[in-house]
């Protein structure tokens, strides 16, 4: 490997390329454009475009994309070569502004929400500026946005733009009133990548792994995670050759990659990057996921980003780290060494606590879909009632400047009581795994997201919500006549009002569950609960005012999603039904037959012979896969009924009430089973062989 400081960014048409390229008049104008949110001119982007295209050359590429981030959840591309004919049938490469700047994509193969229908096709792509162009395998690719012909957003990089702008704006507003001079604030966001690394020759004998991502069968292995041998442990050396190998690819992409460790369960990993503007961040985390399933092919594993793989273990998280930044670098979310005076941070953790219990609902709507409803509130990740942690230090804070009282924390030291090992002061704050919503020191940690999440969805909410707040509490301290004493008692008002999502202890527990419903916070247990709230009016509103998202857009989105989580859940259907009909059944009524058969055997040679646990099991089996068959025929009908039902809410409650319930029964008799069947007839590798397979 090359150094690694010299290797970061190689493959990056990054600020130092551009500078180095770029006329200096043609440069300031790109970061003017950039800085204060404005359009370039045709005339600088074709400037850009050419120095684009001969560092792509430079570096190999044939060809460029304008890469989207479609409501598909992942990312896509469309390649052109950089080849154009001439007249006398000579060829040269070209690129002009105007390709840099737009591209056309077909719209209606993508999900829409009604948006555009098959017959029109036309959208649009868009550069975004603010995240740099990259090489990938041969091709520049280039970051844009996605919209309709008829300009309603496609994607998810548009809306969270438009959040960052909205953000950005009630900010500086803010902040002016209260003597805090800053032209730009960004959202800035790390997120940390959970993932299971499995074998790939053992993954390739599992169907449901194939087609849906997870085991949809599996009875529990004797050894799981009950030990915590994995958590930081060891990694092993196949594991940690790609580690080293997707951490070098990313380097090269401008993706900081910093901390890589074992997680919890069996086989399970994380990757942690350094924070970046929301925006990049988000482009980042897509680069993140798609090199991981990439590279572990390569090393003959299979990466599993499924919120919930495997039963009886812990699920993949994504958890995204939320601060706010000034030009120059300032973390707003930094409470410094006397909170109680940092009025800037008061006032932001203020708007942010606001924000979060206002709207809950849509930050929990954020992170819905048909996987986390596996993972979320079951004692591996955050429940699925939203809820702050701020600590005890900051509660403390909190509480004075409700009452006006004195703070009286203090720093106090670690101390091992070993003399030989070095002291330090602790953080203000213990970190609580168990909320959703935890304030770690200096940012917050949104821990609800799953795996596969883009985090684009959970930062376009929190952004906007956190605008809003910005937004009345500007208007208020407006006409306020001492602004700094206004701002104090708003601080002071707004945390009473709002304490109620405040939350310390363990969000596991059943008490915390009747204590929420008490406390009025919303518990949407799944994602058709949260879902239909997205267009409650209260949020159309929030979106549309700050031009977040029109009714239209949102509307969309909902339909998106609900029918997401349909299909998602029959295609796991349809597959759980082929494995139990064409390889559970034949293979354990065959372990029965021959079972039977020597049963047969031993009464002939033996007659007196004691066979009665041979009887037992082999008429438990037979019993167990009957009532799967059952089951089976109840999940066939169950899913053509499905079919005939037209309104996408009505179709995702009855997917959850039938077809889901359903698939439970058939896994617990087929997981039963497996306990008792021999494994030479068993028709897929077990846990054991799935969790333990990579060496």
């Amino acid at each position: 490997m090359a150094n690694i400081s010299e290797l970061f960014g190689v493959n990056v048409f990054n600020d130092e390329v551009m500078q180095n390229m770029l006329a200096p008049e043609t440069y300031e104008a790109f970061r003017n454009a950039v800085s204060q949110n404005e359009p370039l001119t045709l005339e600088v982007a074709n400037k850009i475009a050419k120095a684009m295209k001969d560092w792509a050359l430079s570096k190999g590429a044939t060809h460029y994309t304008h890469w989207f981030q479609p409501m598909t959840g992942i990312t896509a591309e469309k390649h052109d070569s950089f080849l154009t004919k001439k007249r006398n049938g000579n060829v040269i490469t070209d690129f002009k502004g105007r390709e840099l700047i737009k591209g056309e994509p077909d719209a209606s193969s993508f999900p829409s929400g009604g948006i555009r229908a098959t017959f029109e096709a036309r959208g649009y792509t868009d550069w975004d500026p603010t995240s740099y162009a990259f090489i990938k395998d041969g091709t520049l690719y280039i970051p844009t946005a996605f919209c309709s012909y008829t300009g309603e957003a496609l994607d998810k990089k548009t809306p969270l733009l438009r959040s960052m702008e909205a953000l950005n704006k009630q900010a500086v507003r803010l902040l002016k009133l209260i003597g805090k001079e800053v032209k730009k604030i960004t959202p800035t966001v790390g997120a940390e990548q959970e993932y299971f690394l499995i074998d790939k020759e053992v993954a390739a004998r599992r169907a449901d792994i194939t087609y849906t991502g997870r085991t949809l069968f599996g009875a529990k292995p004797p050894k799981g995670q009950e030990l915590d041998d994995q958590y930081f442990a060891t990694i092993k050396p196949r594991v940690l050759a790609f580690m080293q190998e997707l951490d070098e690819e990313l380097w090269k992409l401008g993706v900081v990659s910093k901390t890589r460790h074992n997680e919890v369960a069996p086989s399970q990993h994380e990757l942690a990057p350094v924070f970046d503007s929301c925006n990049v961040s988000t482009d980042h985390n897509q680069l993140t996921m798609e090199l991981m399933k990439k590279l572990a092919d390569k090393h003959g594993m299979v990466c599993l980003l499924h919120e919930k793989p495997f039963a009886g273990v812990n699920g993949s998280g994504k958890h995204n780290n939320w601060s706010l930044s000034t030009e120059n670098g300032e973390n707003l979310l930094d409470p410094g060494e006397n909170p109680q005076d940092n009025l800037p941070f008061l006032v932001v953790l203020a708007a942010v606590i606001k924000a979060v219990d206002e709207y809950q609902d849509i930050l929990r709507v954020s992170v819905s879909s048909a996987g986390n409803d596996h993972r979320l509130g079951a004692n591996e990740a955050p429940p699925a009632i939203v809820s702050m942690y701020i600590g005890d230090d900051l509660e403390k804070v909190v509480e004075a400047v409700i009452s006006g009282g004195e703070y009286s924390g203090r720093k106090t030291e670690m101390e091992f009581g070993a003399a030989s090992l070095p002291k330090f002061n602790k953080d203000n704050s213990d970190r609580n795994r168990t909320s959703p919503f935890a304030f770690t020191g200096n940012k917050f940690e949104f821990r609800m997201p799953g795996s596969s999440c883009s985090i684009a969805g959970p930062n376009i909410m929190l952004n906007t919500a956190v605008a809003e707040a910005f937004d009345e509490f500007a208007s208020k301290l407006e006409k306020a006549e001492d602004v700094k004493k206004a701002a104090v008692k708003l601080i002071a008002e707004t945390i009473e009002k709002h304490g109620r999502i405040i939350f310390n202890g363990n969000g596991y527990s059943e008490e915390w569950v009747k204590e929420a419903e008490r406390r009025g916070l919303m518990n949407l247990k799944n994602t058709v609960e949260a879902l239909p709230h997205l267009v409650d009016d209260k949020n159309v509103r929030l979106f549309a005012k700050y031009g977040v998202y029109t009714e239209s857009e949102l509307k969309a989105r909902h339909d998106i999603l609900l029918e997401g989580y349909s299909k998602t859940v029959r295609i796991e259907a349809l597959t759980m039904a082929e494995i139990a009909r064409k390889d559970i059944f034949p293979s354990v009524n065959n372990f029965v037959a021959d079972m039977c058969g020597n049963i047969a055997v031993k009464h002939e040679v033996l007659p007196a012979v004691d066979t009665t646990i041979e009887e037992d099991i082999a008429a438990r089996l037979s019993a167990l896969n009957s009532e799967m068959m059952a089951r089976v025929s109840e999940l066939d009908a169950y899913l053509k009924d499905a079919e005939k039902i037209s309104d996408v809410l009505v179709a995702a409650r009855y997917y959850r009430d039938n077809v889901v319930t359903t698939m439970e029964k058939i896994r617990a008799a087929a997981d039963e089973m497996e306990t008792s069947c021999d494994s030479s007839y068993w028709p897929m590798p077990a846990y054991g062989e799935l969790l333990f397979s990579v060496k």
